[in-house]
C-alpha cells in the first residue's frame, strides 16, 4: 500500500462517512484470560460516542510506512490452502457475524500477546464502494466495492485519581478512578488496499512501538516472516558501516553518506509520489565508492547489507538515518545541530590528540550567556 491509499481509508473513519455498522471484540486480562466479550451497534450509539470508537481504529493506520506500517506478504500456497488465510477470509466475508472464527482468533492473539495490563481487542469490518476516476481527475459514476476487517489492540489503564470542581454542586471533590481506553499499540488491515483494490496476498501490520515488530503475534496470526524492526534497522545499518568500512569510516564519509539518504528523502517529498521511497545496498555501495572508499571494502559493505537485510532488500530511507539531525558524541560529550550546520564541524589531529573543531560564526552562548572568543 501506499501513502495516498492508506490516506482514502483514514478518511472513512468518521460517522457520516462510514459504512461501519457494529464493532466487536472482547476485553482481556494480563493473564491472557478473556473477562468479556461485546459486540456493540454503531447506529445505536450516540454521534460523540461513535466518532471516538472510530478515532481509535482509524489511529491503526498512522505512522509511517515501512516503520509503524508494515506490508505483511502471504505466500502463494498460504492463499490457496492454509488455516490462518482460511480464518481471515472466514471473518471478511461473514463481516465479523462467524462467531466461531471470532474466537479462534481471540484465541490467536491473548496466546501470543504478553503484556503488563488489561486490553482490549476492537474488531470493525466494512465494503467500502471504492469510487472511479478518469485520468483527468473527473469522478466516474461507477464504483467497485472493497470489503475489508480492522483490528486494534488498545491497551485499558486506569486513570490517576484527581481533584474536580463541580459546577452544579458548586464544590471541589475527588473525581473517581476508572479505566479508559488507550490508543492502539498494534493492529492489522486485511486484505490491503493495494491499487485501489483488495490484495488478498497482503496484511498490513501496525507497531506503535518501531523497536517492536511484535513477532510471536505476527507467527501466530499470519505465519509470515517478521520484518526487523525500524529501531533495529538503523542500529544495524550503523553498525555495519562502521565494521565494514573501518578506518576509512571518517566524519566526512558518514556525513556524506547521511546527506545523500536525507536528499533521497527531501526529493521524494517533493515528487509527491504516493509509492514510499526505498534504498538498496548498491546505492549505499555507490556513496562509499563516491567517497574514496577502496573497492574491497565497498564490497566487503555490500556483503555485510545482504547478510544482515536480505539479497535485494530494499528499506525505507527513513529507518537508517535520524531524521534532519545530526549528533556526534563522545566520552562525556554530546552535540546536536542541523543536516545544514554539520558542516561547520571538522575533526582534527592535533600533536597526536584528536579533537572535533567547530567553525564559530556569529554569537555564541553558553548556560545562555553570549561569551568572547579570543
Amino acid at each position: 500500500m501506499n501513502e495516498k491509499e492508506i490516506a482514502e481509508l483514514r478518511r472513512r473513519f468518521r460517522p457520516e462517512k462510514s459504512n461501519i455498522g457494529r464493532v466487536r471484540g472482547c476485553y482481556v486480562n494480563e493473564k491472557g484470560e478473556i473477562l468479556s466479550r461485546f459486540d456493540q451497534s454503531l447506529a445505536l450509539t450516540s454521534e460523540e460516542e461513535a466518532g471516538e470508537i472510530l478515532s481509535i481504529l482509524k489511529k491503526t493506520l498512522s505512522g509511517s510506512l515501512g516503520k509503524n506500517l508494515l506490508d505483511l506478504p502471504f505466500r502463494n500456497n498460504q492463499v490457496v490452502d492454509s488455516d490462518e488465510h482460511r480464518l481471515l477470509m472466514k471473518l471478511k466475508n461473514s463481516a465479523l457475524s462467524d462467531d466461531a472464527a471470532l474466537e479462534e482468533l481471540y484465541g490467536k492473539i491473548t496466546s501470543a500477546v504478553q503484556t503488563e495490563g488489561n486490553y482490549m481487542i476492537l474488531l470493525a469490518a466494512e465494503t467500502y464502494d471504492v469510487p472511479a476516476y478518469s485520468s483527468d481527475g473527473v469522478k466516474k459514476e461507477e464504483t467497485s466495492q472493497y470489503a475489508y476487517l480492522l483490528c486494534s489492540l488498545c491497551p485499558v489503564k486506569m486513570t490517576r485519581p484527581a481533584l474536580g470542581y463541580f459546577l452544579t454542586e458548586n464544590r471541589f471533590k475527588n473525581v473517581t478512578p476508572d479505566w479508559v481506553i488507550g490508543p492502539p499499540e498494534v493492529g492489522f488491515l486485511f486484505p490491503a488496499f493495494d491499487g485501489r483494490v483488495a490484495n488478498i496476498y497482503s496484511v498490513l501490520f501496525y507497531t506503535k512501538n518501531t523497536a517492536d515488530s511484535h513477532g510471536e503475534l505476527i507467527d501466530s496470526l499470519f505465519k509470515t516472516e517478521v520484518p526487523m524492526p525500524a529501531a533495529e534497522q538503523k542500529q544495524s545499518f550503523q553498525a555495519l558501516l562502521r565494521d565494514a568500512v573501518a578506518d576509512e569510516c571518517s566524519y566526512d564519509v558518514v556525513m556524506t553518506v547521511h546527506d545523500k539518504i536525507g536528499e533521497l528523502i527531501e526529493e521524494h517529498k517533493a515528487s509527491r509520489d504516493p509509492e514510499p521511497p526505498t534504498i538498496t545496498g548498491g546505492t549505499v555501495c555507490s556513496l562509499l565508492s563516491d567517497c574514496g572508499v577502496k573497492e574491497e571494502k565497498v564490497a566487503a559493505f555490500g556483503e555485510k547489507f545482504d547478510e544482515a537485510f536480505g539479497k535485494h532488500a530494499a528499506l525505507a530511507p527513513g529507518n537508517l538515518i535520524s531524521g534532519k539531525q545530526v549528533e556526534v558524541s563522545a566520552p562525556e560529550i554530546s552535540i546536536r545541530m542541523s543536516r545544514e550546520g554539520a558542516e561547520y564541524l571538522e575533526t582534527r589531529v592535533i600533536d597526536g590528540k584528536k579533537y572535533l573543531m567547530i567553525l564559530a560564526e556569529g554569537p555564541v552562548e553558553v548556560n545562555g550567556v553570549e561569551i568572547e572568543i579570543s
